[in-house]
């Protein structure tokens, strides 16, 4: 490697449409040489077992992410059982991006970016990621604690004793009355959170790249599981204002690059390229910002539900995608590893993932029914939609859902309750 930072840059994480999604922007920079030592040079192995563990760690999310995408878009058939069986509450449904919140998108992003990139001119950059470390935390450890839930659902024996919880917060009294926190929770999200919180510990004291990677895991499957585009056109929309958005504030400016260099989040997966040298204490780091596996993933799970509604029991789309996306994922990093320069990866990722379907469409004769396709028809009634706040209940999945709607700015959406009967 030379001694500049490589940085192909990425598309923010769609999973809302502010200050989140902006601050994947801003590490959102697919592969990147963080050198520790001015003049530390990889060894070809080295390289080559960063980058594969790289495009390994994004490929997980998104495979992962579209199943349990699925089984949100069936929770209505499924029932009011655990996660693994369905969504008990409305906050536990996916959000539903619309072409109107796709084309607005690239637009809010690009208005936070700038607005941190600004904010690391004037205030001290300790401080403020210091604040986001905070914040990152409590996000991650919910992040993590969600997306372990079916996992330990499997691993407790049937004789578990699993009380049930739950934490109401209301405001006003009688017929005013409105709920403002209602989060119901298990004997087994509590053993969750509780792993969870170690993680998060350990990351906010060390900054330790596998705990990052944990809580970068984490966001990334939550991404593509819990936002949902609406149909195909909208993913496209999407993907393709990220596009000229990624590129702009690549070659066009500085702006990602600094922020990206400034920013400290567990906001990217990463892996260190001097790891056979040093162990797990290597520093020298390869990156992929968490926009570059959240963005195509979100449109990849959308053509996994479209197989799904086919009822051919085939997969084609989806996996034409999933290869789309390696082959674009691996282009970024020849190119960036050939060129010593900053790559804006959706320029090679976004053509990948729209073209291949399509062309597979074309061939099958099936593009009409692929740009017809609703996915929101699968949803539950009244699911809520991205530019929404859905209300805290459910399991910890609904919190960590709840607290990324909050970076929107929108207001919650409060329930009113019934009035209490007097005595």
């Amino acid at each position: 490697m030379s001694e500049a930072e490589q940085v192909p840059a990425s598309a923010p994480e769609a999973a809302a449409a502010a200050v989140l999604d902006a601050l994947n922007a801003t590490d959102s920079n697919g592969t990147e040489a963080l050198n520790a030592t001015a003049k530390f040079v990889a060894t070809p192995e080295g390289t080559a077992l960063a980058y594969g563990s790289l495009v390994f760690m994004a490929l997980l999310p998104i495979f992962f992410g579209a199943l349990r995408s699925v089984t949100c878009s069936k929770s209505k058939e499924l029932g009011e059982n655990d996660y693994d069986s369905g969504f008990r509450n409305a906050s536990d449904m996916p959000e539903t991006i619309t072409g109107r919140d796709a084309a607005r998108f690239p637009i809010i992003a690009s208005c936070t970016l700038f607005g941190l990139y600004l904010f690391f001119k004037v205030f001290s950059q300790e401080y403020i990621n210091l604040l986001l470390s905070v914040y990152f935390f409590g996000l991650g450890v919910l992040a993590l604690s969600h997306t372990m839930s079916p996992l330990m659902s499997r691993v407790f024996p049937e004789s578990f004793p699993n009380k049930q919880y739950q934490l109401l917060f209301t405001q006003g009294s009688g017929e005013s009355k409105e709920e403002i926190v209602n989060y119901e929770f298990d004997t087994k999200n509590l053993v969750c959170l509780l792993i969870s919180s170690v993680v998060g510990v350990w990351y906010l004291l060390k900054k330790h790249w596998i705990a990052n990677n944990l809580f970068g895991l984490a966001f990334a499957l939550n991404g593509v599981e819990l936002l949902h585009l609406n149909n195909v056109s909208t993913g496209c929309i999407l993907l393709g204002g990220l596009f000229v958005y990624d590129v702009f504030w690549v070659f066009g400016t500085n702006v990602m690059v600094t922020v990206a260099k400034s920013f400290e989040a567990p906001i990217k997966l990463v892996f260190p390229q001097d790891l056979l040298e040093k162990g797990l204490e290597a520093s020298n780091f390869a990156m992929l910002g968490l926009g570059d596996v959240v963005i195509p993933g979100i449109f990849i799970a959308l053509l996994l539900r479209f197989d799904v509604s086919l009822k051919k029991n085939s997969r084609t789309y989806f996996y034409s995608s999933f290869l789309a996306y390696i082959f674009g994922l691996g282009l970024t990093i020849f190119v960036m590893h050939t060129f010593k320069h900053a790559q804006p990866a959706l320029l090679y990722l976004v053509p990948a993932c729209i073209g291949f379907p399509v062309i597979v469409a074309l061939f099958k004769g099936e593009l009409t029914e692929m740009f017809s396709y609703e996915s929101s028809e699968e949803l539950l009634p009244g699911s809520p939609r991205l530019t929404s706040f859905p209300t805290v209940s459910g399991s910890p999945a609904s919190l960590a859902s709840s607290m990324d709607a909050m970076a929107t700015g929108s207001s919650p959406r409060r329930r009113r309750l019934p009035p209490t009967p007097h005595m």
